[in-house]
């Protein structure tokens, strides 16, 4: 797959095959109807069957939906076999599939705090371990939604902020051992996006709070679409970074700095806001809760 133009005729996505994970709602099922209007094939992977279904029968073009936990190695790699026998070995791969919690880490609840670890991070090695072998036939891309908090850490966030910086990791690893097998890996970073769990996390006073002492830039709400529309476009040209908002590259540049300053407005606003009394919100939005029936359904 090569880079080229982003309007649905001169797509490189024509006639490719593209699968997102996470793909029933919120980024993952905006990239999936932007894919899909740009001509890809497109299979959706999620846990939440019927609305999966509603969103693949709304697309354009040929797509395929399977249920599947993204932190099942097992399901993975039957959920792969049936996109190469529907659809055909895939160009593309977005691991989008995530959870998130809130609240102070020292009241956190360990299986919740371990299943944010599992989506996000171990879901997302899977994910890429999983169609490894048709991105290597096709020369493809592999694009791993990120964060903010994989350049720096939030407090409150803990789990979430762990699991970002290790999908970050993940990537610039993954980038340097398949660079020479012509496979692009890029990697999403984004911030604050209208979803579900965004909406739901301002219903809790540790996410409130969070969001509101961060600067004004910073704590603006992107569109889905718009952020959906900014990383299809990434992955049509091969990009190894994508940021959005587009500020968020700055960041790069102060990471090390952000660290001491988080925890110097910490000392001093915490006390004042009581975060210590701040409540767990438990795994944020319909896919949050998804993730949670999956897991009481299926115990590891």
């Amino acid at each position: 797959m090569t880079a080229g133009v982003t309007d649905a005729e001169g797509s490189p996505l024509r006639g490719r095959t593209a699968v997102v994970t996470g793909a029933a709602r919120g980024v993952g099922e905006a990239m999936a109807r932007e894919l899909a209007g740009r001509g890809a094939r497109v299979a959706l992977l999620g846990l939440e069957e019927e609305r999966l279904a509603r969103v693949g029968a709304s697309l354009p073009g040929e797509s395929w939906c399977c249920a599947v936990d993204v932190s099942d190695d097992a399901g993975m790699d039957r959920a792969a076999a049936e996109v190469r026998r529907r659809l055909g070995p895939p160009s593309v791969v977005v691991a989008n599939a995530g959870v998130a919690e809130g609240g102070p880490f020292a009241g956190s609840d360990p299986a919740t705090w371990r299943r944010v670890v599992e989506v996000n991070l171990i879901g997302s090695a899977a994910t890429a371990r999983t169609f490894l072998p048709d991105l290597f036939d096709t020369r493809g891309y592999f694009l791993q939604i990120a964060s903010l908090a994989s350049i720096g850490a939030a407090p409150m966030m803990s789990a979430y902020s762990a699991s970002k910086a290790g999908v970050e990791s993940l990537v610039h690893s993954l980038r340097a051992e398949v660079a020479h097998r012509r496979v692009g890996v890029g990697i999403a970073y984004i911030n604050w996006t209208g979803t579900d769990m965004i909406r739901d996390g301002d219903e809790y006073a540790a996410l409130r709070e969070l969001r509101g002492h961060l600067p004004p830039p910073a704590r603006k709400v992107q569109q889905v679409a718009y952020v959906a529309d900014r990383l299809v476009t990434a992955v049509e040209r091969r990009r190894p970074a994508v940021y959005v908002p587009r500020w968020l590259r700055a960041t790069q540049a102060v990471r090390a700095v952000v660290p001491p300053v988080v925890t110097l407005l910490s000392r001093r606003e915490f006390p004042r806001l009581g975060a210590d009394r701040f409540e767990a919100t438990g795994l944020l939005g319909e896919g949050g809760r998804a993730s949670l029936t999956a897991t009481r359904r299926h115990p590891r």
